[in-house]
């Protein structure tokens, strides 16, 4: 379905504003229109999400000393406290009940608005359909403020929904209003980062790309302050809006005040984004693109050369990213050995192996965050074949003897060796940096296998997305869907006690937990073979079905 937008009928109506945002209103309202069930259904995901944590955890800690015991743990387990921040109230039942939500939720509602906003100014600008708007009586600011006014009130709403969820399953309503509201700051913190990438780029892809990237840094930030904290997050955890939104301590305290950072970092990113919205002309980004020669070279003579001269720019920045965050949790995992403190944490380490059990334990778990975020990848390239067949740069090509399984084939092999090679970067990386800290650099072997068994995980996810642009392209985004889907089941199944079946629908609960653990081939296999068959099934559709 299409939606018309109609033009402002009279000028008079804008006395008193500026002319560069005539129109906002008329297309806030078009971006409700067009994003009413996809909005109203991730709203409803994170509220029925908390709240269901929150009623599937009270009856596990039906005690003070239950709830302490179990915060004690967890702050004194730094690959816990990597995964999931730190229980400031050991006490408070609202504390450990949302420990798993605290941080990842925010994350995850972040990266909801990143898109929420890029889809509505970049893409739309990529599209052509933002130039045809702009013929009419609309200001330059119009689209960028629409779209940030729909990704807060979106997020207002979730925190307002959330808060009330929680209430009603039975946790203070101050703590339930302060957790609400950390989840919506980071995610207008965010929005306001999608609204920056949109202007520097000129493609959304790109525009997700970077945004994303800046969250798995600041995640990373995070994750690494929590972990190396011996009693509270140090101050690497301060310098991230994942970190903020952490440090509101729902249920431990209310700490509001921590809120204005997110709003002032919000604030700052906005008007760096308006002052370039204001520089730059239609369609262009900060990051021009240079116009090519008349006719190609040797290497732009095949399809695969084509494919990865356009990937090229987005893998460089994904490979730094991750570089630097294999460098990261690899220099600090040596040192989680020594932050164990408390009797239980102590028994568990011994139980897995002693401090070497916990170094292992802390690397597998970032190692499977680090997947997550190569998987990422893999789906953003992947959907590089429905930006290229929308903005109708794939008939020009598939009009000479190039066939279309050969065309789309060369971005997906870009996308199979480059999220390769981002895992690779990621465990040699944070092999050496561990190894070289610890004075061991043989660990640098163990660390890299424990990286690379996560890429059949990651070719599922690529899988998923080829196979649905070859037979739905207009639903190519449930690509991240499935990511956001098996990413829950993994971190929120065992608390929910879902059947085992359902948690396995999940390629990384079947990915190997290394260094440390066991290498099972089976499961890497079939998990090879599941990818080869999504990707082989969505060329074929691909082959049959029409263009556009």
């Amino acid at each position: 379905m299409t939606a018309v937008l109609s033009t402002p009928r009279e000028r008079t109506d804008t006395r008193g504003r500026s002319d560069s945002f005539i129109g906002t209103g008329q297309l806030l309202r078009l971006a409700l229109r067009r994003d009413r069930v996809v909005a109203t259904v991730w709203v409803l995901l994170f509220v029925l999400m908390a709240a269901s944590s929150a009623s599937a955890t009270q009856g596990i800690y039906t005690t003070v000393e239950s709830r302490v015991q179990a915060a004690n743990t967890i702050n004194g387990t730094p690959a816990t406290l990597a995964l999931y921040g730190r229980i400031f109230d050991p006490t408070s039942l609202g504390a450990v009940s949302m420990l798993k939500l605290g941080a990842l939720g925010a994350a995850l509602v972040a990266l909801v608005a990143v898109f929420t906003v890029v889809r509505h100014t970049r893409a739309e600008e990529e599209a052509g359909r933002l130039e045809l708007i702009g013929a009419t009586v609309v200001g330059r600011f119009a689209a960028l403020t629409a779209a940030l006014i729909l990704s807060v009130g979106m997020a207002i709403v979730l925190a307002v929904l959330t808060a009330l969820s929680l209430v009603g399953a039975g946790l203070p309503a101050s703590g339930a209003f302060a957790f609400g509201l950390s989840w919506a700051g980071a995610g207008i913190a965010f929005a306001a980062v999608g609204a920056l990438t949109a202007q520097v780029t000129e493609s959304a892809r790109t525009a997700n790309g970077l945004a994303a990237a800046g969250l798995a840094a600041a995640y990373l930030l995070r994750a690494a302050g929590d972990a190396t904290g011996s009693d509270t997050s140090t101050w690497l955890s301060w310098l991230s809006p994942i970190g903020w939104a952490q440090q509101v301590r729902p249920f431990a305290g209310d700490r509001w005040w921590v809120l204005g950072y997110l709003l002032v970092f919000a604030a700052l990113v906005s008007v760096a984004a308006y002052a370039l919205n204001a520089q730059r002309d239609h369609g262009a980004g900060l990051l021009a693109q240079r116009p090519g020669r008349a006719s190609a070279g040797n290497g732009l003579r095949t399809p695969l050369a084509l494919a990865f001269r356009l990937h090229r720019g987005g893998l460089l920045g994904w490979l730094v990213g991750v570089t630097l965050g294999g460098l990261l949790m690899g220099s600090i995992a040596s040192q989680v050995g020594n932050l164990v403190d408390t009797p239980q944490a102590r028994d568990m380490i011994m139980k897995l192996g002693g401090a070497r059990g916990l170094t292992d334990a802390f690397l597998s778990a970032e190692m499977s965050i680090l997947g997550i975020v190569v998987a990422a990848y893999g789906i953003s390239a992947a959907m590089r074949l429905r930006s290229e067949e929308t903005a109708l740069r794939a008939e020009p090509i598939l009009a000479t003897r190039i066939s279309r399984v050969r065309w789309a084939a060369s971005h997906v092999t870009v996308a199979i060796v480059g999220s390769t090679l981002l895992l690779l970067a990621v465990g040699l990386f944070a092999g050496l940096s561990h190894g070289m800290a610890s004075g061991d650099l043989g660990e640098t072997g163990r660390v890299l296998v424990g990286a690379l068994v996560q890429l059949p995980a990651v070719w599922v996810l690529t899988g998923i997305t080829v196979l649905v642009f070859g037979l739905a392209p207009g639903l190519v985004m449930a690509g991240w869907g499935a990511l956001v889907v098996f990413l829950l089941l993994g971190q929120l199944g065992p608390i929910f006690e879902l059947p085992q079946w359902l948690m396995d629908l999940s390629p990384f609960t079947h990915t190997p937990k290394l260094p440390g653990g066991d290498l099972p081939a089976t499961p890497l296999v079939v998990l090879t073979l599941i990818a080869a068959a999504l990707i082989t099934a969505g060329l074929t559709a691909f082959r049959r079905r029409d263009l556009g």
